[in-house]
């Protein structure tokens, strides 16, 4: 039965039900009677209103649903396109990204795939050729590691103003802005003419490339809905574990034919290629948009109204205009030269405070249990991951094995070769994981659709995830502690990539649905957070394996691994309901005061 013939049905009934009650209590009054029969018959039109205006609302919603089916996808015309030249991108801005086809949804991942690519292949490109770099500079290898753990470090800060700044300004403009500074930076790092110089300019190129690693999740988000996201965000992280797994076999044969410096000619290309791509392939995707300047305009310049409606001048000087000045001068407001100057002071100072300052506060984000934990976790993750980097550099370059540049950089290919593995597959495995937990709590909309929530993610893939990683940590330690055959460390790395990439693309994806609103926000955070833990895990790996060895370091973090995973996941297992409806009711609050 339909709710138009269900509400039907009830109305006939209770009127049934008044006539009988009315002819019981009115036999004896024939005029009443009568009387009754009006109302009987009004009682009827009424029904045959209410089914009218039934089929009347039933009529306006096919209407309304064909119109949305015919409007479904809406271009923005190109004079109007959002972002730092947008008329010359080649795929249409459209007013939701949502409705973009399965084609088009795809390039953008790729694209956006591709241009996350770079920083991760800035940071590992030179691992094999830092013995030629300290050479060169007279150095020594704990200097010039640094410009690997720094520009982790550039990698962990900048996102928070670029994740601030895509808010703002979009993505597009963020995306192209980042890449001009990336190839300047590494043309000024290929001609460096001594160590500080050359660790400057990694910084600084590390912190413009990084942009993609927290807008990337940004767009992913804009693009794809909850159900396909996962996927989605598996293969946009292809892009930055194929930098990694191509880029110590392109800087080790670089190193060993054309030197070091050459690794940085090649990043120049590199950025600028994807600069081009973005340019002419990457819309703006960002659902809403408020420029910040026209935004702190309005809300400092405004004029405001009183109780009758009248202006009375500048909401941000209000207060200053007694009610007699109002009585004075209802329809004229003369602003003076000192609140001009005032208005205008005031403006610039927010505008800074916007940008340079206010990007801070996500780290206030880490006072919500779910948002913590996950954040935390990941960067024992990534920390491992840099410190095993280091490792393969130190270990494998020095006896018993003694390997060349090229070599060393073949031997990230197993690790690699994991996370592309897990990337493609895991994805899949992750939403169909989640369509069944929605599917058991029986979690519907009313349009019929799954209902996912962002704990979902975690079941047997993260567990399974977080035992791998762990145990492959360890295997690696100790073979490579006693120099066994050189296969038996690469199988261990093979299955440390697998684990820790279902790890990583879990706990991404997790904070970009606990944070819908802000995703980039999200990604931003748990960037800074593991970059931080990974500079320092770049710094006091090469003193640790010389202090303790591989075997008992390995040993260590393999432990640390799994007894903090094990205990994430059974926290968000336990606990993730209270601290979601718990976090999005603080949010609330914050933004409505």
């Amino acid at each position: 039965m339909t709710i138009k013939s269900h509400n039907i049905w009830v109305m006939r009934r209770a009127s049934t039900r008044t006539r009988r009650q009315t002819t019981a209590l009115l036999s004896d009054n024939p005029d009443q009677i009568r009387r009754e029969s009006v109302a009987s018959k009004l009682s009827q039109d009424s029904q045959r209103t209410a089914s009218e205006s039934c089929q009347h609302q039933d009529a306006q919603k096919i209407q309304s649903s064909t119109s949305s089916v015919r409007q479904a996808i809406v271009r923005v015309p190109r004079n109007q396109r959002r972002g730092l030249l947008a008329r010359l991108t080649l795929v249409p801005e459209v007013t939701n990204p949502y409705d973009y086809n399965r084609g088009i949804k795809w390039f953008l991942c790729f694209v956006v795939a591709v241009a996350g690519a770079v920083a991760p292949m800035g940071s590992s490109i030179i691992l094999p050729a830092l013995i030629d770099i300290t050479e060169t500079f007279n150095s020594t290898s704990t200097v010039v590691n640094m410009s690997i753990s720094f520009y982790m470090l550039s990698m962990s800060i900048f996102p928070l103003w670029w994740s601030s700044f895509s808010e703002t300004l979009g993505r597009r403009t963020i995306y192209l802005t980042s890449f001009a500074l990336f190839v300047i930076f590494n043309v000024l790092g290929a001609v460096s003419v001594n160590v500080a110089m050359f660790i400057v300019m990694r910084i600084l190129s590390g912190g413009a490339a990084a942009s993609v690693q927290a807008v990337g999740a940004g767009t992913i988000s804009d693009v794809f809905e909850v159900r396909e996201r996962g996927r989605a965000m598996g293969i946009f992280y292809l892009g930055p574990l194929c930098g990694p797994l191509l880029s110590p076999i392109i800087g080790g044969a670089m190193a060993e034919t054309l030197g070091w410096r050459s690794i940085q000619w090649f990043l120049v290309g590199f950025g600028g290629c994807v600069f081009i791509f973005v340019l002419f392939a990457l819309p703006e995707t960002l659902k809403e948009r408020k420029p910040l300047a026209a935004d702190l305009e309005q809300q400092i310049t405004e004029p405001s109204q009183d109780s009758n409606g009248n202006k009375t001048g500048p909401k941000a000087f209000t207060s200053d205009i007694t009610e007699k000045d109002n009585e004075a001068r209802p329809t004229l407001v003369r602003t003076t030269t000192r609140q001009s100057v005032a208005i205008k002071s005031r403006s610039y100072l927010t505008v800074l405070r916007r940008s340079f300052i206010d990007p801070l506060r996500i780290v206030l984000y880490l006072q919500f249990p779910a948002i913590a934990i996950v954040v935390a976790f990941s960067s024992v993750t990534f920390s491992s991951l840099y410190i095993l980097n280091i490792s393969v550099q130190q270990t494998f370059s020095a006896p018993p094995y003694s390997y060349g540049s090229l070599i060393v950089g073949l031997l990230y290919l197993p690790n690699s070769l994991g996370y592309f593995l897990s990337s493609i597959f895991g994805g899949r495995w992750v939403d169909k994981i989640m369509a069944r937990e929605a599917k058991k709590a029986g979690r519907y909309d009313i349009r019929g659709k799954l209902i996912y929530r962002p704990e979902d993610r975690m079941r047997e893939n993260a567990w399974l995830g977080a035992t791998v990683f762990p145990l492959a940590l360890i295997v690696y330690g100790w073979t490579a502690r006693f120099g066994v055959t050189v296969a038996a460390p690469m199988v261990a790395n093979f299955f440390f990539g697998t684990g820790s990439m279902l790890v990583f693309a879990v706990f991404t994806t997790m904070l970009t649905e606990f944070m819908p609103r802000k995703a980039s926000h999200g990604v931003a955070l748990n960037n800074f957070v593991r970059n931080i833990f990974s500079c320092i895990g770049s710094v006091v790996a090469e003193p640790l394996i010389v202090a303790i060895g591989n075997g008992w370091l390995f040993t260590i973090l393999g432990l640390v691994s799994i007894i903090s995973g094990y205990t994430v996941i059974w926290a968000m297992k336990r606990y993730s309901d209270h601290w979601r409806v718990s976090m999005d009711k603080k949010i609330e609050k914050a933004m409505g005061s």
